[in-house]
């Protein structure tokens, strides 16, 4: 599934070019209308209630919001998945600092759930949705929590609110985060993606996603965060299996 070098970077080069229309025309859009902008931008998140809009508006089509999504739109071109398929068996971390592999994790053919994402508000959000999941399907299921880059490092693209956590330089600075994701009790083993961002790169992870695995393929793959991030897919999946 893998590009050619020259075809990526060909393909690389389109993707620019279209971010970078979509945020000269967001900003344009923001500058004449803003009203408008706002009551769009409120609706898609409407479900999410410490969403603010003022927080996050000051943000809107900034050069760091350029980088961030140009940055995620890259690497989903590198996406090596696909219903059905191989799941890529990624090197990841332990919060302990013990190195091992995603496929460490799947027992059997029991089928394993993998929740991507970092310390953003929409996927703490979603966090509790995720806990009951592990606690309902515990008995037919395993659950790996895999953390990720911050999608809203404190200095990158980062608004007002939000966990002060800037870009990881080292392996200790993302294991030292995601520690934070213990406060909330996951119930299920969390680990991190090495600083080569391998298996975000390769699930097409950021900002957040989650998949289904069972015996070294891929049962369900969500699409992408934060809107198409849904968890309730997950259970529905599960309970197929279940019943």
């Amino acid at each position: 599934m893998g590009l050619p070098q020259a075809g990526l970077w060909l393909r690389r080069l389109w993707v620019l070019l279209q971010v970078a229309l979509q945020v000269a025309v967001g900003k344009v859009c923001l500058i004449l209308f803003p009203t408008r902008v706002k009551q769009h931008i409120v609706a898609m998140n409407r479900k999410n209630p410490h969403f603010s809009y003022d927080n996050w508006a000051p943000t809107l089509y900034s050069v760091q919001y350029f980088w961030f999504v140009l940055k995620v739109r890259w690497q989903r071109l590198e996406d090596r998945t696909e219903p059905g398929g191989p799941a890529p068996n990624c090197p990841v971390v332990r919060l302990s600092g013990q190195r091992c592999t995603i496929w460490d994790f799947m027992q059997g053919n029991r089928p394993l759930v993998l929740n991507f994402g970092s310390c953003t508000p929409s996927f703490l959000f979603k966090f509790d949705q995720f806990k009951r999941l592990v606690e309902d399907f515990c008995s037919i299921a395993d659950f790996l929590i895999i953390y990720i880059e911050e999608a809203h490092a404190s200095d990158g693209w980062a608004f007002k609110n939000n966990v002060n956590i800037r870009n990881h330089r080292d392996l200790q600075d993302r294991l030292q985060a995601a520690r934070l994701l213990l406060d909330r009790r996951p119930q299920c083993p969390v680990v991190v993606d090495t600083m080569q961002n391998q298996s975000s790169r390769l699930y097409a992870a950021l900002p957040e996603r989650l998949y289904v695995l069972q015996e070294g393929r891929i049962l369900y793959k969500g699409k992408p965060g934060p809107w198409n991030y849904h968890p309730e897919e997950v259970r529905a999946v599960l309970k197929k299996l279940h019943s």
